[in-house]
């Protein structure tokens, strides 16, 4: 194992504090809020956005927007938001194409 020697960064210590808060709690328990952990932890409310996003990100919880973050059921909607972003590129590009015509036809007739 390798170490850097310093610290672990701090948003790295709130996911680590919360996974194991979360162990302990079931799916669809709430998050403690953004402000409950920035008093709990003293760091910058970025610093707690960064450690609930890592934790979004394997899938331990989800977000409900201004309701708060809940522990997730273990359904990683990680497939879900790849598939959707693949949908949206695949669209964007048919857009780009479109366009790309629909230029091409006015500046031929106009020219």
């Amino acid at each position: 194992m390798t170490s850097t020697g310093g610290p672990k960064p701090k948003a790295a210590q709130v996911a680590d504090a919360l996974r194991d808060d979360i162990k302990k709690m079931k799916p669809g328990d709430r998050i403690p809020s953004q402000r409950e952990l920035i008093d709990r932890f003293g760091f910058a409310s970025q610093t707690i956005q960064n450690g609930l996003a890592a934790l979004r990100a394997e899938g331990l919880i989800v977000s409900a927007g201004n309701l708060g973050n809940f522990v997730s059921d273990g359904v990683a909607p990680s497939d879900d938001v790849r598939n959707e972003i693949m949908e949206i590129r695949s669209q964007l590009q048919a857009l780009a194409d479109r366009v790309e015509t629909l230029e091409g036809r006015s500046n031929s007739g106009g020219a």
